[in-house]
């Protein structure tokens, strides 16, 4: 990549360089600096659509000021974050800002200015680079740099919200009085200017309503998750073409190939893709990815691609890597698949938000036991946990614009809820074999296996977003051959 412009020196000219005589652009003369100012087209847009998410942002905003009457709530999108000495890492709004204004620029802040009976909603933006003073041309993050960005008026178009200069908010939130509430963690000056005005307490009581605000997803949420999964889908049966070049390279040619579909379909990958093969299968968060495919073994792959607009999907397969199963592959499969069954068919509107892991657990836990590697009665099993040395995690988790979303959320309304309608969540049992587990027969370590899909709660039940993915392992096997064959 190409570094920001530099000012020469001397020894690389014929001749001297005229100084600036205020000095502001070392290295540049008179001349460049007037040069850069002039000749540049009008490219302001003119007449721009909302985006699609723009009323549902309204709705949401609303209901927030409805939470905190008479409170200024600031929400920042977040700002850059350096990868190594001059270079950041791509940007990530963050999921509160993205929410409530559908905008994902960086350096954004949203605040709501308490008034009579409601609140005010003010975005506050980086307006385009000023070409008078050389931020467009001299400044690392000036647009001849880095790209155009919106004027402040299209921001307004797009979003449906008053936008102002983001560089002035700071000294009006300093001099600002009344109570305030801050989402932390993205902002460091921001919270620098909030310093004497914030506590902790009241500020987590913003992020809790935000992370729980999100637990029921309207028609554009569920829209764009079916995207998220229709996409992931895609990205699955891209994999599977590209097995034999993984043979001959490792799990990294996966990861590869599975994020060429995020990109181009969306915005990124969700998270960062599991892509284990053989024995890697059994380590839960297995990312290095530059393990050996081998036919013969197992694939597990979980994975999901991000929309434009935030959402992700999180779907895992566990593939035969030479499209056949074994039979001991077959058993374990198996025991999963009618785990996840049994966590499916739990969930439901009404129905406890734990249901869904208890009913896969019962399943797991009564085939250890059929198996002889765990001493029954299937209920004290249960009772003390022992499946949980095979099974290790819990069965699913919401989902949504985060991978593991409403994390913020109290206990009392996640973990020990109740499912409600537009809810999505993933059933994701699994079964692993530690390869040095002296405790299961030599033939079963190493081997590692877990099914996911990603399912909506109806009025009457639930739909299973990723359906379009093969689960039984008849099916599974006839979909590789298809694949490989296309």
């Amino acid at each position: 990549m190409s570094e920001e412009l530099m000012p020469e020196t001397p020894e690389e000219t014929e001749e001297p360089i005229k100084q600036r005589k205020n000095g502001l652009y070392p290295g540049v003369s008179d001349e460049l600096a007037e040069n850069m100012k002039t000749g540049w087209a009008d490219t302001e847009l003119h007449g721009l659509e909302p985006i699609a998410q723009a009323g549902h942002t309204a709705g949401r905003r609303a209901a927030l000021s409805a939470r905190f009457p008479g409170e200024r709530l600031v929400i920042p999108a977040g700002n850059l974050k350096t990868r190594s000495n001059d270079t950041e890492y791509a940007f990530r709004a963050s999921t509160e800002y993205a929410y409530l204004t559908g905008d994902q620029t960086q350096d954004g802040v949203l605040v709501l200015e308490p008034r009579d009976g409601g609140h005010d909603a003010t975005i506050y933006l980086l307006p385009r680079s000023n070409r008078e003073n050389g931020e467009f041309w001299l400044d690392g993050q000036g647009e001849l740099w880095v790209g155009r960005r919106h004027s402040l008026t299209e921001a307004e178009q797009l979003l449906k919200i008053p936008a102002k200069d983001v560089r002035e908010l700071a000294a009006a939130l300093k001099e600002a009085t009344g109570p305030v509430r801050n989402v932390r963690g993205h902002d460091a000056g921001i919270e620098a200017a909030l310093t004497d005005k914030v506590t902790a307490e009241r500020d987590e009581e913003l992020r809790v309503y935000l992370s729980e605000a999100r637990a029921v997803k309207d028609d554009f949420e569920i829209g764009e998750l079916q995207k998220a999964v229709d996409s992931t889908v895609r990205g699955f049966e891209d994999v599977v073409k590209i097995l034999d070049k993984a043979e001959a390279t490792s799990e990294r040619y996966i990861e590869g190939t599975f994020f060429l579909r995020a990109r181009v379909e969306g915005n990124d990958i969700g998270y960062g893709s599991i892509c284990a093969a053989g024995p890697h299968a059994t380590t839960l968060h297995w990312v290095r990815n530059d393990g050996d495919v081998r036919s013969g073994d197992l694939l597990l792959l979980d994975a999901g691609v991000e929309t434009h607009t935030l959402y992700t999907a999180d779907i895992t397969r566990t593939l035969p890597i030479n499209g056949t199963f074994n039979d001991l592959q077959r058993k374990i499969y198996d025991a999963v698949y009618e785990a996840q069954e049994a966590g499916i068919a739990a969930v439901k509107p009404g129905a406890k938000f734990r249901d869904f892991h208890d009913a896969s657990q019962r399943v797991l836990a009564e085939k250890l036991v059929e198996w002889g590697l765990v001493e029954g009665p299937v209920e004290k099993v249960l009772e003390l946990g022992l499946q949980r040395r095979w099974t290790l995690h819990g069965t699913g988790h919401m989902l949504g614009m985060d991978v593991h979303d409403c994390a913020a959320a109290r206990r009392e309304a996640y973990a020990d809820g109740t499912l409600e309608p537009g809810m999505c969540l993933t059933v994701e049992p699994g079964l692993y074999f530690q390869a040095d587990d002296l405790t299961v027969p030599e033939e079963y370590r190493g081997i590692g296996v877990r099914i996911e899909d990603d399912i909506l709660v109806t009025e009457d039940g639930n739909l299973n977003l990723s359906a379009g993915l093969p689960r039984r392992w008849d099916e599974v096997e006839a979909w590789m051959a298809r694949v490989k064959q296309a």
